[in-house]
């Protein structure tokens, strides 16, 4: 399997302005403390602008590349002591009906589902591990706009305990295909549609940092993996796991200042 398959026939390299089949990954999106730093952060690392979007959860902007949206970052409220993460979410024809699948597969639906002004209508839920993710029924906002190039989503991977009962509930939910990884000394799992790789699970245990617990991890496409960690640390950012060569190219985790994770990847071609 490689990353760049998951892109399949509606997510071309450049720029994708196609209505994503449900399940598929549509975009993702970051709640922080300090959106203008962050925005800074960011900025310098991939190259992104920002413009006003949908403010129904409070301060949001949306991250352009060329003028096209990548990405989402809002700030959290100051009440809430939330994690600072990466999320992705799914698109959905339905979004009330995929919240109520949700709850009834075990999970929790903790936002929505609510209008986001004229962009379409969303819901966070997590699953019954606690993972956090989002959902999305599109109307004029149809997702991320450009893939394949640096500084737009790869790939998104779920960091949990073990792979059987998640996979069942995302296949329930979206109508995944899990495909485990046929290896005794790996807990992998590959989630398809129409048979196209759109995202992963990694079972890691007691592994897992225990100030997180299960978490989506985001990988956005770098042009070099080593310069775009050198640059990460001369923002302020943090190394988690140094740059290492994997099947899918060579990655690297790391944390943005406020310690949202994620995965720098130069995927193999």
């Amino acid at each position: 399997m490689t990353m760049t398959d998951a892109r399949g026939s509606d997510s071309r390299i450049g720029e994708t302005n196609a209505r994503r089949a449900p399940g598929t990954p549509c975009w993702v999106s970051l709640m922080v403390h300090g959106p203008a730093a962050t925005h800074d952060f960011y900025g310098a690392l991939f190259g992104w602008e920002f413009r006003p979007g949908p403010q129904q959860l409070g301060p949001y902007a949306r991250a352009l590349l060329d003028g096209r949206e990548v990405a989402g970052i809002g700030q959290l409220p100051p009440d809430r002591q939330l994690p600072t993460a990466w999320t992705p979410y799914f698109a959905s024809d339905d979004v009330d009906r995929t919240a109520e699948t949700v709850r009834l597969c075990g999970g929790t639906v903790g936002v929505g589902p609510l209008d986001a002004g004229e962009a379409g209508r969303m819901a966070l839920g997590s699953d019954p591990a606690g993972a956090v993710f989002g959902v999305w029924q599109a109307a004029a906002h149809l997702g991320t706009a450009v893939t394949g190039v640096p500084g737009t989503p790869a790939w998104n991977e779920l960091l949990t305990y073990e792979t059987a009962g998640v996979a069942k509930f995302y296949e329930r939910v979206f109508g995944f295909e899990p495909d485990p990884e046929p290896s005794t000394d790996h807990d992998r799992v590959t989630l398809r549609l129409d048979g196209r790789p759109v995202a992963g699970i990694h079972g890691v245990g007691d592994a897992l940092p225990r100030d997180r617990g299960p978490h989506w991890m985001t990988h956005f496409e770098v042009a070099d993996t080593d310069a775009s960690v050198a640059r990460l640390v001369e923002l302020g950012g943090h190394v988690l796991v140094p740059a290492r060569d994997t099947p899918h190219g060579r990655a690297a985790t790391v944390a943005d200042p406020e310690g949202a994770r994620f995965t720098l990847l130069h995927a193999q071609r």
